[in-house]
């Protein structure tokens, strides 16, 4: 089986971590509804690919509600720092009851190893899911309008680090959502859940700031 991170643990807010640095505690905060007109689901970093491949699994067509999982960061139970630990896109609130890893265009889960997984690169700091729709409308604009909507000079005021909404297709409403991909660039996985009769429930990338 390939690597899946321990997401039932993650996702419980209250949830408590520690490594050697200190303490994590996982608050979970709405981010608004992702509009998915096509039904697929796009995870990237929007600012550097938002050519990127949807996954190959799709969900109904509409509004569907996202949650950012932060991890706000404890050193002796004071805060001194807050990272985005995971972004949900959720599809049912039916209970999850496995995870899957979210696969895009020829993506084989057969070829991963134990510790291996498939992700997307992170160069812009910002992770987001979205719909087709929007991102190639993103695709057109200028580094200038991308600059003026999602790298403002000052951040809204938010517990969620880099949480920026701009709707791009204002036909269908389609948007994207970018929070702060937990430390900063990498490469994140997404997992899917489904719920006991195999619907999906959510898709979530994992941006790895709680220890195992």
């Amino acid at each position: 089986m390939p690597y899946t991170p321990d997401l039932d643990r993650l996702l419980t807010p209250g949830a408590r971590f520690t490594d050697e640095h200190g303490g994590y505690l996982i608050e979970v905060h709405p981010v608004g509804e992702i509009v998915l007109p096509t039904g697929r689901v796009v995870g990237c970093d929007p600012l550097v690919c938002p050519e990127a491949e949807p996954f190959t699994v799709t969900v109904p067509p509409g509004r569907h509600p996202a949650r950012a999982w932060v991890a706000v960061v404890l050193r002796e139970d004071a805060e001194v720092d807050r990272r985005v630990a995971a972004l949900e896109l959720v599809v049912s609130a039916e209970p999850t009851i496995r995870w899957e890893p979210a696969v895009a265009g020829d993506q084989d889960v057969a070829t991963l190893g134990a510790d291996d997984y498939f992700g997307y690169g992170v160069d812009a700091g910002v992770g987001t899911f979205a719909d087709p729709t929007a991102l190639a409308v993103l695709e057109g604009w200028d580094s200038d309008r991308v600059e003026e909507v999602f790298i403002p000079a000052e951040l809204p005021s938010s517990p969620v680090p880099g949480l920026i909404t701009a709707v791009l297709d204002e036909a269908s409403g389609a948007n994207v959502v970018t929070v702060a991909t937990g430390w900063g660039d990498g490469c994140y996985g997404t997992w899917i859940g489904r719920a006991a009769d195999g619907r999906v429930t959510s898709f979530v990338t994992d941006f790895m700031v709680v220890p195992e």
